[in-house]
């Protein structure tokens, strides 16, 4: 399977390169969503099109078992800055989380399968809006499921890009691998004034240096010591002018987390947190925005990963680390059907990190045929009963 892969790179790389010059955001990939449905179509898989409002999802073979693939489709409101000829035609958008390397190599995963005879079914879902939600909150891999997208599968496996892993090498963990996350954002309310008369205001700048201290406590004063957690603020908004102190300071961060008691217990204290500013005069408005549930990994699926991608790749190219304080929707997927996420190296071997969500992310395209190859050649061997259990 992997000779296979390789004797399509070309291929890969194509797709993939088409895709990174013309990204799309959240659910608005009906461009991506048509260059994949067309593709597959021309390869005579028959397609269903916007399933989670703008999804698409292929099926080759039929009947019993059955084990679903996903890719996202979706890219980031970013710049890009790199100068290859494949750059982002968008301005201010750019593929830098790798999904049009996801996408891509699930077009090849559809074409190194199709010509097999394969002994039940596999499902290729391209999914939309991984990076966001809609106006409802709901995120693609939500959509896609309520549109069926899942119904009647029995495993379902992926691939996320790991800007630091080498090309040609993978990892897999089992149990919870990424993050539960959830977004609050708070107005502290306070008496604005002039800044030369400060006792005659409430200040809600001094309130949030008490609010700041008491978010960032939590991790290691509010919760078990085992129990990883994270607490972000990422924006903080006040004031006009230096010589007047504002009515309100606004503020938005995350909470992130694995155990269920854990995440709501974060909740509970930013409550807590926020509430010095009644204590000290002032008050808040919060609000919640619930995320992506914790991610896991089901042992027996990472177990098939690892024999396949180790009889691939070798032993010494395949490692089991992987935990993250990341989050990813396809948590929700997992919750439906045992599955599991790998790591795909796509490093250029002695080159740097170009982290992603930054301008500069790319990959080695090196990394295209393995991640098909393996992806292809588990659903095969599912199908086949070829695999532990």
């Amino acid at each position: 399977m992997l000779q296979q892969a390789q004797a399509i790179k070309p291929q890969l790389v194509e797709w993939r390169r088409t895709l990174h010059r013309h990204p799309e955001l959240g659910f608005e990939v009906h461009a991506t969503a048509e260059y994949v449905a067309s593709t597959l179509e021309h390869m005579g898989i028959r397609v269903r099109r916007k399933v989670g409002q703008s999804g698409v999802v292929g099926y080759l073979g039929q009947g019993k078992p059955s084990i679903a693939i996903r890719a996202d489709m979706d890219a980031l409101p970013i710049q890009e800055e790199n100068q290859v000829e494949y750059a982002s035609q968008i301005a201010g958008r750019m593929h830098a989380c790798g999904h049009d390397a996801h996408t891509a190599i699930l077009l090849g995963v559809a074409r190194l399968l199709n010509d097999l005879q394969l002994s039940g079914e596999v499902r290729l879902l391209f999914q939309p809006s991984e990076e966001t939600y809609d106006a409802q909150g709901v995120s693609g891999a939500t959509r896609m499921i309520a549109d069926g997208a899942l119904d009647g599968v029995d495993a379902v496996i992926a691939l996320h890009a790991d800007a630091t892993i080498e090309a040609g090498r993978v990892s897999v963990g089992e149990g919870w691998v990424a993050a539960a996350v959830d977004e609050f954002e708070a107005d502290i309310i306070g008496k604005g004034g002039h800044g030369a008369y400060p006792h005659q205001t409430v200040d809600p700048i001094w309130l949030a240096s008490h609010v700041l201290a008491a978010l960032y406590a939590i991790p290691s004063r509010r919760v078990a010591p085992l129990q990883p957690c994270v607490v972000s603020v990422g924006i903080i908004r006040a004031g006009t002018a230096e010589n007047i102190i504002p009515d309100r300071l606004y503020l938005k961060g995350t909470l992130r987390s694995f155990d269920d008691a854990v995440r709501e217990q974060l909740i509970q204290e930013v409550e807590r947190a926020l509430s010095v500013t009644r204590a000290l005069g002032g008050d808040y408005e919060l609000n919640i925005q619930r995320g992506y549930p914790a991610m896991y990994n089901h042992p027996q699926v990472v177990a098939w990963l690892q024999q396949v991608a180790r009889e691939l790749l070798g032993a010494d190219k395949v490692g089991s680390e992987q935990k993250t304080m990341g989050a990813e929707d396809f948590a929700y997927m997992t919750q439906l059907a045992k599955g599991a996420q790998l790591r795909l190296g796509v490093r250029a071997p002695g080159g740097p990190v170009r982290p992603l969500h930054t301008a500069t992310f790319d990959i080695d395209e090196s990394a295209l045929p393995v991640g098909a190859a393996i992806l292809a050649e588990t659903a095969r061997r599912f199908l086949n009963g070829e695999l532990p259990g």
